[in-house]
């Protein structure tokens, strides 16, 4: 029984020994160089923001981080709106124009 404990510990001993090594060569996969003080990789034109925009965003990743998935369902989402939202503006304007010919 005692040798099942000492076969144990040692395992877990050598386990945590290998992981550590192993995290200090590889780190931590995909860390980015930081950025500079109040930089941001998120870039949006200051008007008439396109979907293709939205799509292109980026967010700067942060100690816990986000879920990638639903950030990219989100603007999905958002960009499918603008294109929706961008359409009927250009119906309207064209109805109105024809309506009142100038």
């Amino acid at each position: 029984m005692t040798n099942a404990l000492i076969y144990l510990i040692v395992l877990v001993a050598v386990a945590a020994v290998v992981f550590l090594l192993a995290a200090l060569v590889f780190g931590r996969g995909e860390e980015l160089a930081p950025l500079p003080p109040g930089a941001s990789p998120t870039r949006l034109p200051a008007d008439d923001i396109t979907a293709q925009d939205v799509r292109e965003l980026k967010f700067q990743q942060v100690f816990r981080g986000y879920k990638m998935s639903e950030v990219d369902w989100v603007l999905q989402r958002l960009s499918a709106e603008v294109e929706t939202l961008r359409a009927r503006v250009a119906e309207l304007e064209d109805r109105e124009s024809s309506d009142h010919p100038a």
